[in-house]
């Protein structure tokens, strides 16, 4: 695997390394070891699937609160995605800062979401199918979530968004959250 640091410290693309014959290709999507060797947790407790059916359903900004902030690796299993994260790590120099990226079923491409990071993803084909797998159980009493139109993030969505839950649709602006989210966030 070869691993990229974006912008924001401890998140990395990881591109796979195929190994190709007559018959295709094999490659590893994750190592324990490997991740460790770049100080990322390689904890996994849960393996999640999320199906889209229709292009520009967005999914998010979630995150989860310590104790039980989630690590993220996210690959597009079908069709395409632009995945967005937000540092939301108030000692971190790029905290607010966010970083996209396309994610396809043709690019093998995943993203690592680190702990205290909100992460979310606008669908770009029609059935669209995503993994992740993360770093500690889903737990309801610490969800979190931004506004994926909170002008605070002045996040780029590449089409209008067409499909939106009801959950993602009624995250309160971040000026109503910032000193709460902050202190939770804090470690």
């Amino acid at each position: 695997m070869k691993f990229t640091e974006t912008n924001l410290k401890g998140s990395y693309l990881i591109d796979i390394e195929k190994k190709g014959d007559n018959r295709g290709f094999f490659a590893r999507a994750f190592c324990q070891n490997e991740f460790k060797e770049y100080g990322l947790n390689p904890t996994i407790v849960q393996g999640n699937i999320a199906f889209s059916k229709k292009k520009g359903t967005l999914r998010g900004m979630h995150f989860q609160y310590p104790p039980a902030a989630e690590t993220k690796l996210v690959r597009c299993t079908r069709g395409k995605i632009l995945d967005t994260i937000i540092d939301l790590r108030p000692e971190s120099d790029t905290f607010l800062e966010h970083f996209s990226v396309e994610l396809s079923e043709d690019n093998y491409r995943a993203i690592y979401v680190p702990e205290r990071f909100a992460h979310g993803y606008q669908v770009l084909e029609d059935n669209t199918e995503t993994s992740y797998q993360v770093g500690e159980f889903y737990t309801p009493s610490t969800e979190g979530g931004l506004s994926y139109d909170d002008p605070q993030f002045n996040l780029s969505w590449p089409i209008e968004v067409t499909e939106l839950s009801e959950k993602d649709s009624q995250w309160e602006p971040f000026d109503e959250i910032k000193d709460d989210l902050i202190q939770k966030m804090s470690i």
